[in-house]
């Protein structure tokens, strides 16, 4: 309550400007009529608003996280949704980015070490970005990217560039059937040499068979099976990762792995039991089991999320037409394997893979499918933590039901405002 020209003056700030209240003082003439209507038409502007804040107040409370499944389960949550972001948003550490309902921090900047190897890559300048991409010194990492695994892949990222000695040099080469994303990677990672690449899901849809989790028949889960085919020809090696992992070293040493004569090299796990992974109609069928017959090795399984590929090899062997045969043969004839795209990978591959040290694949931290279930890591050093399976770090952080390991990968979460 203050004095306005000799009259009290009662104001309220709501949203927009102050509403004032005239109260009539005794001996003082009276308020004209038209400002008593409009004394009137503000009060009940204030009231319909703060009765309009009431009633929404509970659909604007935040939605406990879902378990995360790639485009699967979540359409009843609130998650953001990608737009246009100015790629000047968001130029300090300290600046939260706001995607949707989503925030994310910038990530600090990362250097190569003063004996990395020099890289024709200018700073500044989208052009000399997306032209340095046939840059001999550098390291391909290949991703998908959708804004619902969005907080996964921007923490893989992250550890990739903190553990690389020469982050730098590292290109990442992003798949992506939604737009707006590389607005939102620019703005998190200021200094990152990426290109996106737009992947369409009529692509590979056609060719999809029901899974045993619907989050598996996603087309973007299928994106790996096409790297050959969108990057750039001179990029001839590539290392393929999942989203829900982090690198806790340096990627060079994933990288400098010798494939020999092989397309694909992966961790193998030869303990797993590898019929499980295709049906008794597949096995029974001597004309489909005979194509492990006379492979180099033995045949087991790799998780498919973690893998170095000479895409050289690829394009001249024509490795994607073979999986899409698979697939034809899968939808066509009957079923002969239920776990999406792994299969047909394993078909193409199993028992011709360089093998690659476990470090580099500490798999099924995410439960391998079971709910509430928390692993614990394979005995041996660590360069890779892995959370397969229905069972995201992510989520499990959020509504306070954490496995141990999930706080090894907290430290690379650049979501939300700063602390």
């Amino acid at each position: 309550l203050a004095a306005h020209k000799g009259t009290p003056t009662l104001s309220f700030r709501f949203f927009s400007g102050p509403l004032e209240l005239h109260i009539r003082s005794k001996g003082r003439r009276k308020t004209p009529r038209w400002s008593r209507v409009l004394w009137l038409v503000r009060l009940s502007g204030l009231f319909f608003a703060a009765l309009a804040l009431v009633l929404l107040s509970p659909a604007i409370q935040p939605f406990p996280p879902a378990e995360a499944g790639r485009s699967s389960h979540l359409s009843g949550y609130f998650r953001f949704q990608p737009r246009q972001i100015p790629l000047a948003a968001a130029s300090t550490v300290d600046a939260p980015l706001s995607f949707g309902f989503s925030f994310f921090r910038t990530a600090p900047p990362f250097r190569n070490a003063d004996d990395c190897a020099p890289s024709g890559f200018v700073p500044g300048g989208l052009k000399a970005r997306v032209s340095g991409v046939c840059d001999p010194s550098l390291v391909h990492i290949a991703m998908t990217l959708d804004s619902e695994y969005m907080r996964g892949s921007v923490a893989a990222v992250h550890s990739v560039l903190q553990h690389a000695r020469c982050p730098e040099s590292v290109f990442f080469h992003f798949l992506a059937s939604e737009q707006g994303l590389a607005a939102l990677v620019r703005s998190v990672f200021p200094q990152l040499r990426f290109k996106v690449y737009h992947f369409d899901p009529k692509r590979v849809r056609r060719l999809i068979s029901p899974s045993v989790r619907r989050a598996l028949e996603q087309p973007l889960n299928y994106a790996r099976n096409y790297l050959a085919a969108v990057l750039e020809p001179c990029v001839r090696r590539v290392i393929y990762l999942d989203s829900d992992l982090v690198v806790v070293d340096d990627i060079a040493g994933l990288w400098g792995t010798n494939l020999g004569p092989h397309t694909v090299g992966a961790p193998e796990y030869c303990r797993a039991n590898f019929t499980k992974y295709f049906t008794e109609r597949f096995w029974a069928d001597p004309r489909l089991a005979d194509v492990f017959v006379g492979r180099p090795r033995r045949p087991c399984y790799f998780n498919t999320g973690v893998m170095v590929v000479d895409l050289g090899r690829w394009r001249r062997r024509g490795c994607t037409r073979k999986i899409e045969r698979w697939m034809v043969v899968q939808r066509d004839e009957g079923r002969i394997y239920e776990l999406g795209s792994l299969p047909p990978l394993l078909l193409e591959f199993a028992g011709r893979v360089a093998p690659v040290d476990h470090r580099w694949n500490q798999h099924g931290l995410g439960g391998d499918n079971v709910r509430g279930s928390c692993r614990e890591l394979h005995p041996g050093p660590v360069s890779l933590l892995h959370w397969s399976g229905s069972g995201k770090p992510w989520a499990r952080l959020d509504v306070g039901r954490a496995c141990p390991l999930d706080a090894l990968w907290a430290p690379y979460d650049l979501h939300g405002p700063s602390l």
